[in-house]
């Protein structure tokens, strides 16, 4: 066989192979579009049902509060109803778990509460609490407020601090589980004043006032919508505020910096996120029926009363803002030897 018809014949196998990967690199360019266009029809046609939203607090206590309140607007402006489910435990790690496993779709959301930005130093939880998610928008901030047993003969920080320094280890404080605010809070005033106190974790913020109200424990950094009713009735003594300023709802109430613990800031906050990969569509529609949700004015008034500020932000904003919350925790709880349990 001469040269050239052994070079017509490779020729002719290298374009035949040429075409195979030609028709190959078609069909799964054919195969990208047709998924891009399914998911775009999926996302016109968002929400065609009911919504979950997920809260990894039991039933009661201010993250419930919250969820439950703006659930039905976002529901309103979404034309879907939006159901809470409380998957309570393991400091919110349940519920987070099981969002950062559902399907991108949109019908699957989160309640996010600070314990996310604080779990990755305390717990190193199966997920990754960035990667693992799509953040829509922060829904509201809160402050902590110191409250104590009206048994505590004590008015103000300072009388507190007399009162538990001549009692070292025989005060026990509440929280609503490791990780928390209330407990991260307790544990900075700890580091910060030097005395100490016993935690006692309970299973929800709601157990823990009933517990304080008992007089079981003798404390708590209390969310203000759950400790604001006890504490307009006189059930509960406020004596400070976690965060940087006073809050209208309970006046008169000073902050722990203007009591003498300079730089005292531990603000509790709460988002919604969904599955990482959800189409950015779909956030935006979430993102939007938030937005308007927490700007309703009855909503708005009903979020100031209990002491809770409306926000209502871009997914680009609150992704930034658990980027430095989880920055800044990290920090505090290794300088504090703040332990998760």
């Amino acid at each position: 066989m001469d040269e050239s018809h052994q070079g017509s014949r490779d020729q002719g196998a290298i374009n035949a192979r040429f075409d195979i990967v030609k028709s190959r690199f078609k069909n799964i360019r054919l195969l990208c579009i047709a998924c891009v266009l399914a998911s775009s029809a999926h996302a016109q046609n968002y929400p065609a049902k009911p919504i979950r939203f997920i809260v990894g607090f039991p039933p009661s206590g201010t993250n419930d509060f919250l969820a439950r309140a703006v659930a039905p607007k976002m529901g309103e402006f979404l034309g879907q109803q939006v159901v809470v489910d409380n998957r309570g435990g393991a400091s919110t790690m349940i519920a987070t778990e099981l969002v950062a496993r559902a399907a991108p779709d949109g019908y699957t959301i989160l309640l996010n509460a600070p314990a996310h930005s604080t779990n990755p130093t305390l717990a190193k939880p199966n997920y990754d609490s960035i990667r693992d998610f799509a953040f829509v928008s922060l829904v509201a901030e809160s402050q902590n407020l110191l409250v104590l047993h009206t048994s505590i003969p004590a008015k103000t920080v300072n009388e507190f601090l007399a009162f538990a320094k001549a009692r070292p280890g025989d005060i026990n404080y509440g929280s609503s589980g490791a990780g928390s605010t209330p407990h991260l809070s307790a544990e900075l005033f700890q580091y910060m004043t030097g005395i100490k106190l016993v935690h006692v974790p309970y299973k929800g913020s709601g157990a823990g006032m009933v517990a304080l109200l008992s007089g079981e424990i003798s404390m708590y950094f209390a969310n203000i919508p759950v400790a604001i009713q006890h504490v307009r009735n006189g059930r509960l003594r406020p004596i400070a505020l976690s965060g940087t300023r006073r809050n209208p709802a309970v006046p008169g109430i000073p902050t722990l910096t203007e009591s003498g613990l300079t730089g005292f800031d531990v603000t509790s906050w709460f988002g919604i996120a969904a599955p990482a990969k959800t189409p950015r569509v779909i956030v935006d529609q979430l993102n939007g029926a938030i937005v308007r949700a927490v700007n309703a004015p009855e909503l708005r008034a009903r979020f100031l009363d209990q002491g809770a500020e409306p926000v209502g932000n871009t997914p680009e904003q609150y992704t930034a803002f658990i980027e430095r919350e989880i920055a800044k925790w990290a920090k505090v709880i290794k300088a504090a030897g703040i332990k998760g349990g």
